[in-house]
């Protein structure tokens, strides 16, 4: 640092003042003169629209943020040692504005990744203001950058960007918390176990401590995996394949990783696959799918049932030890009894008769399906779980992996603990709704005789107006009411996602909500909202009009002949590209629209100027006719109505306008009520429209806006003129009622 400070004492008598734009302050500018210790007073009463100013005691102003970094780069010998360094590094300065263009923001990360493998810095071996551009271009994107950097999907650009923050932390943190705020960093990755120094506080997954519970903010884990140790912490996520992934194990998947990142430990997936009537290997495909769109990293992935063999030894261990026996009781007595701390008739049978039972069971035959193997543990305690549980049932139906080799299948209560155990897990993260069960996992794991498994509780994640059993959204699909798991109704992933939700909302939304254990019913508003901060200044920008009654406008003073321009498909945004827009006589209005003019009226006609209407013409239908003046001199500020129009061309193409509403009219459904008394009758809505030709040239999964309209994300992309392009509705974060 001293290197950086040398030539700077002649200069800070000749500086006066650093002004920028509140909303916009340029910093890699402030970092560099943090780092290079240069004190810049600031003023930030700037328009947004300014460029940013160094004003010097003489007169003399510097601007722009490039020709601001370059000077104090050469002040703090951090412009390279020759021509050629400085030449590389004003090629990184170019590129570094790339990081504040939304949808190219994933890609300049991938490309950033692949050059710093091996690399250091990035620009020979030396740190420079390269490295404080692209370093305070990924730091001002605040909680965007912070999903990316703990999910460790750009390893080689999170370790340049953790050195960084490693080396000079102080400094940067001082700058990002001053002029980035919530959006600010949080503490490098590699975070400290027990014990740690207060200043380092506790780790949040998306960035800075901030206070829990405000809308923007980010809860903070402030919780430490029990007896966990740096490098040693293996942890599982396990889900049941007989579904698809939906909201609430996203959690789970990502509290995972956070934890396995957190004490550089590993993660593997396991597939709890113990009950064959409810799995397949679709399910076990599109869980995979859905945990790589999480960007969950794992070490392995392994199934239950590679462990069948060691379960059914266990499970015989312990009726030799007589810590559990053969049950043949009905299954509804069984649970009344449960329920009653009623013993079993056969919780004393002789180990040879339980062994006899146990083989009729292996066997599958008619006196083994009437039984199952339950544990003996203790049929008076308060707490039910621990009321002798069922270890084994009988199962004819073939399994989805290996067939019909057994007829027996162990219980995921059973299963899972010793799995669990055999497999190295040291943390078990579960949530709050099995808290009961925890004595019966230790319970069942001392009785084994196998290593203890930590278990960690945290919240499930409810949403409202939503279910998350997996048997009630089966019911859904099996009885048509959806279109498959994926249906854009579904809480699913790829649901959700279909809809028009882009992975990183969903991402930065569930780790937001931390470790808590505390019970949580979340609104959808708040998930579109996140939503929509990322798409709006990205997304391009096209015209659709309601096909239904559309009226014409004639423009008396319009083109003669129809003519071309091509303007931005994005107004802030040159990454969007550009659209032909055609410009004609004739133009189509919605029906709305043109209802609420008035003769004489001016109003705007988005996208070309104002014009006057003239006359309104009513047919003995209701249908319109309108007829006006172009006055394209007139003031887009005078207006109180901007229009959306279309060309009377033969060129506008079919759109099928998709919405959707919550498949129950009930926020929360509670314990012992029936969700089909909640069902709501009406959960999609389709619109025909048309649009402009440029969106023959959407492909499916594109997002875009609909000026006047909303979001939009593309379903099904153009084929041929005779069928339409279809567009599901993508919420914007604003409460909305149902459908009419």
């Amino acid at each position: 640092m001293a290197s950086m400070e040398r030539d700077t004492e002649t200069i800070l008598s000749e500086i006066k003042v650093l002004s920028f734009a509140a909303e916009n302050p340029p910093l890699s500018v402030l970092v560099a003169a943090k780092l290079a210790g240069i004190s810049l007073p600031t003023d930030n009463s700037l328009s947004a629209d300014s460029p940013h100013f160094l004003h010097f005691s003489d007169g003399l102003k510097l601007h722009g943020t490039f020709v601001l970094l370059r000077y104090i780069g050469r002040i703090a010998n951090l412009y390279g040692e020759n021509a050629i360094q400085a030449a590389r590094i004003d090629e990184w300065l170019e590129y570094a504005p790339v990081l504040s263009q939304g949808s190219a923001f994933e890609n300049a990360c991938k490309q950033l990744d692949d050059y710093l493998e091996g690399r250091s810095f990035f620009v020979d071996h030396s740190f420079s203001i390269a490295d404080i551009a692209i370093w305070s271009g990924l730091a001002g994107t605040g909680q965007r950058w912070e999903s990316l950097r703990k999910s460790k999907k750009y390893q080689n650009l999170s370790r340049w960007f953790n050195s960084l923050l490693a080396e000079y932390g102080d400094a940067l943190n001082e700058v990002t918390a001053t002029f980035v705020g919530k959006r600010g960093l949080g503490k490098p990755t590699e975070t400290k176990s027990k014990g740690t120094q207060a200043n380092q506080e506790s780790k949040s997954v998306n960035g800075d401590v901030s206070e829990k519970g405000k809308a923007g903010s980010r809860s903070t884990f402030e919780v430490d995996l029990p007896e966990a140790e740096m490098g040693k912490v293996r942890l599982r996520f396990a889900p049941e394949p007989s579904g698809f992934l939906h909201i609430g194990h996203s959690k789970a998947a990502l509290l995972n990783q956070y934890f396995a990142q957190r004490y550089q430990g590993q993660l593997i997936v396991r597939f709890d696959d113990t009950n064959p009537a409810k799995e397949s290997n679709e399910f076990v495909d599109n869980l995979l799918k859905d945990i790589e769109t999480l960007g969950i990293k794992y070490e392995t992935v392994t199934y239950t049932s590679d462990y069948f063999p060691q379960l059914m030894e266990m499970v015989e261990n312990l009726i030799h030890q007589g810590k559990a026996y053969v049950d043949d009781t009905p299954r509804e007595e069984m649970q009344k009894e449960r329920m009653d701390g009623i013993e079993s008739k056969c919780r004393k049978n002789s180990v040879e008769e339980n062994l006899k039972l146990w083989k009729e069971m292996i066997a599958g035959s008619d006196r083994g399906l009437q039984c199952c193997v339950r544990g003996k543990l203790d049929m008076q305690d308060p707490n039910k779980s621990l009321r002798d549980p069922v270890y084994y049932r009988c199962n004819p139906m073939p399994h989805h992996r290996i067939g019909s080799k057994y007829k027996i299948y162990p219980t995921y209560d059973f299963a899972c603990p010793f799995v669990d155990s055999i497999e190295g897990i040291t943390h078990a993260l579960r949530s709050s709704e099995y808290h009961d069960r925890n004595a019966q996992y230790y319970r069942i794991q001392e009785d084994m005789g196998l290593r203890k498994v930590h278990i960690y509780e945290f919240s499930r994640l409810n949403m409202v107006y939503t279910l998350l059993s997996k048997r009630k959204l089966l019911w859904f699909v099996q009885n048509e009411k959806v279109n498959g798991w994926d249906d854009p109704r579904f809480p699913t992933v790829q649901g959700i996602v279909r809809r028009g939700l882009k992975v990183e909302a969903l991402i930065q939304f569930i780790l937001e909500q931390g470790a808590s254990k505390n019970l949580n019913l979340m609104e959808w508003d708040k998930l579109w909202t996140i939503n929509k901060k990322i798409i709006d200044p990205v997304c391009p920008r096209h015209t659709a009009i309601v096909e239904e009654r559309r009226v014409l406008l004639t423009l008396i003073n319009g083109p003669e002949k129809p003519f071309v321009r091509i303007i931005p498909r994005h107004k802030k945004y040159e990454g969007a590209g550009e659209k032909a827009t055609t410009y004609t006589r004739t133009i189509w209005l919605e029906s709305a629209d043109a209802e609420s003019i008035k003769v004489d009226e001016e109003v705007t006609l988005m996208d070309w100027g104002n014009a006057i209407v003239k006359g309104i013409e009513k047919d003995q239908d209701g249908n319109l006719k309108l007829t006006g003046v172009l006055n394209l001199e007139g003031s887009v500020k005078t207006t109180k109505l901007k229009l959306t129009w279309l060309p009377q061309t033969d060129e506008l193409v079919k759109l099928c306008l998709m919405e959707f509403d919550y498949l129950i009219t009930k926020k929360k459904v509670e314990e012992g009520e029936d969700f089909l008394d909640v069902l709501n009758p009406c959960t999609e809505k389709e619109t025909a429209a048309l649009g402009d030709s440029n969106m023959r040239n959407l492909k499916r999964g594109d997002v875009l806006q609909l000026e006047r309209k909303g979001y939009y994300r593309c379903d099904v992309p153009y084929i041929r003129s005779s069928k339409p392009i279809v567009l599901f509705a993508i919420p914007d974060g604003r409460q909305q009622t149902g459908f009419k």
